[in-house]
């Protein structure tokens, strides 16, 4: 048996290429798409917690939040009919992306990135402009229906466009704007709540259509890959194209490979269907499984507790800004680290050291909380040493989250599946990922009420699980052509028994001859 997850197969295939200006300047274009979804998390909590924003549309909301001034921490941001709100996008992004993998497949990865676009901003012109609650879960609907179309392509792209050795970095982009768009959404939302009249929400609501417009006008003048080119018939200029992107005039191994990947794909008549064929398993199994993990790493009750902290360490009522800037910057800096060390250091070793280091951290943090704010929820003055040593372990949990599963989750599945269920398996990807972000929010806030500090241990274990599945079933990608990714399987412990040599190749069932030319396996 070879070691546990590492592929051992030889005959490694390597295309040539460069990391030219032109590839990376598509890709940093490309990557911005990730601005849409930061933004919409870092606005959507705090406008929810804007006063003038309760009283105008939720007033129930409002007169109970004023009216209970019960000290607990844990329970007094349970409120279901908020919750709803704000968790009713990933449900439109869910649908999205199930009509988002039809759109990729049969018209490119350029036109979903700009239907993403273009419903974004049209969700942030009604929700800015919202007179009534209508008008607000129309506009959250139409940011969904952008987000799962811009989630489905922009990972694709970049694994498509990206050289194989640069594809990590390059693929990480994604979520470094996500990281950056989270960051300025919870900055201008301090500012904005602070405008006199009570009118700042509209304009934090109504910013989204900056990085919408960012996206939008970014798929119009970006190229389509060469895969998807290729994919729609258009041979010669997807050899051009890929000659460009590659800063070389011999592209013919490569240029053959993705032709017989397509030509496999063409046989292929429901790529859904097809999804659940015996050689795609571990293909289904990693689009389910790591969206499902990266959810319940317990991001979102390290963050929850961040602004309570901070206000204990002296910021008064800046602590929610601090908050913010310091766990978002650290959110930033962190996701750079993974960008430097993703096609160094490999997916497998960055998976299991964030890992560990969110399991000791959760671990410290769930001691910490416990001890202070016990099972009633009421700190009382704790001591300023205590909450920087808190807030110290926080920030190294974001850390480990923002170079392994943050970034990881959506490189990874991009980068595993072959063309012919490439766009299919991706918008499982995304849709796995929208239902258990919908879930965690619809039911963080109760769970946390009741469990208390426990919740900390609640996700502990699953980052304990998450870590034992990489161990032992993901294979290490790093430096592998998206379209050779078929021996990653063939060659792993477990994986190899669902995908043999005769069973299944990288190009669907192709292999390609040293002139470039097609061989069908038999």
């Amino acid at each position: 048996m070879p070691a546990v997850g590492i592929p051992t197969s030889g005959n490694n295939k390597e295309y040539v290429g460069n990391l030219t200006p032109y590839v990376l300047a598509t890709c940093i274009v490309a990557a911005m798409g990730g601005l849409i979804f930061g933004y919409d998390i870092g606005i959507s909590g705090g406008v929810t917690s804007m006063d003038s924003f309760l009283k105008k549309f939720f007033p129930a909301v409002y007169r109970k939040k004023e009216e209970d001034k019960t000290t607990n921490q844990y329970c007094q941001y349970d409120s279901q009919t908020l919750t709803m709100f704000t968790s009713s996008l990933y449900l439109a992004a869910l649908i999205a992306s199930i009509i988002a993998a039809t759109v990729t497949r049969k018209f490119g990865r350029k036109l979903s990135m700009l239907f993403g676009g273009l419903l974004f901003m049209a969700g942030a012109i009604i929700n800015g402009a919202a007179k009534a609650v209508w008008m607000l879960i129309l506009g959250r609907m139409l940011l969904g229906f952008g987000i799962g179309f811009s989630n489905q392509s922009v990972p694709l792209y970049l694994s498509e466009m990206a050289p194989y050795r640069f594809r990590g970095a390059l693929n990480i982009g994604f979520q470094l704007s996500i990281t950056i768009g989270i960051l300025v959404a919870n900055v201008l939302n301090y500012f904005f709540a602070k405008i006199h009249g009570g009118w700042g929400w509209r304009l934090s609501l109504g910013g989204a259509m900056v990085p919408a417009l960012i996206i939008t006008i970014g798929s119009l003048v970006l190229p389509d890959t060469p895969n998807s080119m290729i994919e729609r018939g258009q041979h010669d200029e997807a050899k051009a194209k890929l000659q460009r992107i590659r800063g070389v005039d011999d592209v013919s191994e490569e240029f053959s490979d993705l032709v017989a990947a397509s030509e496999a794909s063409k046989q292929i008549e429901d790529p859904w269907r097809n999804l659940l064929k015996r050689k795609y398993r571990p293909h289904l199994s990693m689009a389910i499984l790591i969206p499902f993990f990266q959810q319940l790493t317990g991001i979102n009750v390290i963050m929850f507790y961040a602004p309570v902290l901070f206000n204990t360490i002296g910021f008064g009522s800046d602590a929610s800004l601090m908050s913010a800037v310091i766990t978002g910057s650290v959110n930033v800096l962190a996701t750079m680290v993974s960008i430097y060390g993703v096609d160094k250091w490999g997916r497998r070793f960055l998976f299991l050291e964030g890992g560990a280091q969110m399991l000791i951290c959760q671990a410290v943090v769930t001691a910490c909380i416990g001890a202070k704010f016990g099972v009633d929820g009421t700190p009382g003055e704790l001591p300023k040493w205590y909450a920087i040593v808190v807030v110290i372990f926080i920030c190294t949990y974001v850390a480990g989250f923002a170079w392994s599963w943050g970034p990881l989750g959506w490189l990874v599945p991009s980068e595993i599946f072959p063309l012919e269920i490439r766009s299919a398996a991706q918008s499982v990807n995304v849709s796995v990922n929208m239902i258990f972000t919908f879930l965690v929010a619809q039911i963080f806030l109760t769970m946390l009420c009741h469990l208390k500090f426990g919740l900390f241990l609640f996700f502990a274990f699953f980052v304990f699980v998450m870590s034992i599945f990489i161990y032992y079933f993901l294979p290490e990608t790093k430096g592998i052509p998206i379209e050779e990714m078929g021996r990653v399987w063939r060659t792993h412990w477990y994986w190899k028994r669902f995908v043999s040599e005769e069973e299944d190749h990288p190009n669907g069932g192709y292999e390609m001859g040293k002139a470039g030319q097609t061989v069908k396996n038999v």
